[in-house]
């Protein structure tokens, strides 16, 4: 029996293709279409709500774009010309919201980066896509520092790009415990600001409930101070997407954690709001 694709289900073997794979996101509103960069199941983040199987510190491994580009092009084709939509996809999702440049790790850590927006800049041209879809990058925003990741966010600017850059804590021990890295705000402010003046940006963040009990004042205090000192400096950002769990963490650390109250959610949001920032919740 087909699979039908629900937002519970983002399996990245959802088309048994290596590199592409649809889903239904929540964010996007309705069908997107993954790029897998990292069928390795490698990052150099691990975020404790993290839903791939066999996560291990690494990079992209090296990507066969005629692969790459010939599974872009079978995928769009189906949902576009085929039955797609009507054999996978519920009736009220049954649009194809954007790209996305996602999957099992970081993609910017692929090397040849801005090679693989390329390709599907070229593919969604050739469906007339291009400018009309969003083509969206989910980012930890670590390797934007490197030129051939500044190219290819440079020239997502010009279809239609947006990143959506991981943000879910901002002080070093809470970024530690939640992204299982070494970071600090200094570090995260000067990432935010080099991606936001490539391309429009969102700050994607998760929150949840960690051994039952909400993000502490403090944390909450120092999310709220991060945003204000980002307006303060005139960073352009779009907003900010605020989403709670939806799937199953495949990490050790799920034990800990557990979905917020809607209403915590709901009180976050409004806080986001009293900064004059935009924010969509996502529950």
């Amino acid at each position: 029996m087909t699979e039908i694709l629900s937002t519970k289900n983002h399996h990245r073997d959802a088309a048994n293709m290596t590199y592409v794979y649809p889903v239904i996101s929540r964010r996007a509103g309705g069908v997107s279409v993954g790029v897998n960069l990292n069928p390795n199941h490698a990052c150099n983040w691990h975020c404790a709500y993290c839903q791939v199987p066999d996560l291990k510190r690494g990079v992209a491994p090296e990507i066969d774009m005629d692969v790459l580009r010939q599974e872009l092009n079978a995928m769009l084709h189906d949902i576009l010309h085929g039955d797609f939509m009507v054999r996978r996809v519920p009736d009220d999702c049954r649009q194809l919201c954007d790209i996305a440049i996602s999957g099992n790790g970081e993609p910017t850590s692929c090397k040849r980066f801005d090679d693989v927006v390329s390709i599907i800049v070229e593919v969604m041209q050739s469906f007339d896509l291009a400018g009309d879809i969003a083509l969206r990058l989910i980012t930890n925003g670590s390797y934007v520092h490197q030129s051939h990741v500044q190219r290819g966010l440079a020239l997502m600017a010009k279809y239609k790009g947006e990143i959506w850059i991981k943000v879910d804590a901002v002080t070093a021990d809470d970024m530690a415990r939640i992204n299982g890295v070494k970071a600090s705000p200094e570090l995260l402010l000067k990432q935010i600001k080099a991606v936001a003046k490539l391309c429009p940006t969102w700050l994607q963040t998760c929150m949840f409930a960690w051994d039952s009990k909400p993000p502490s004042d403090k944390a909450v205090t120092a999310y709220l101070s991060f945003l204000q000192a980002l307006k303060d400096e005139g960073v352009p950002i779009q907003g900010v997407l605020l989403y709670g769990l939806a799937r199953a963490s495949m990490q050790q650390e799920s034990v800990h954690i557990s979905t917020l109250d809607k209403d915590w959610m709901r009180a976050m949001q409004a806080q986001i709001q009293q900064l004059d920032i935009a924010v969509k919740l996502s529950l």
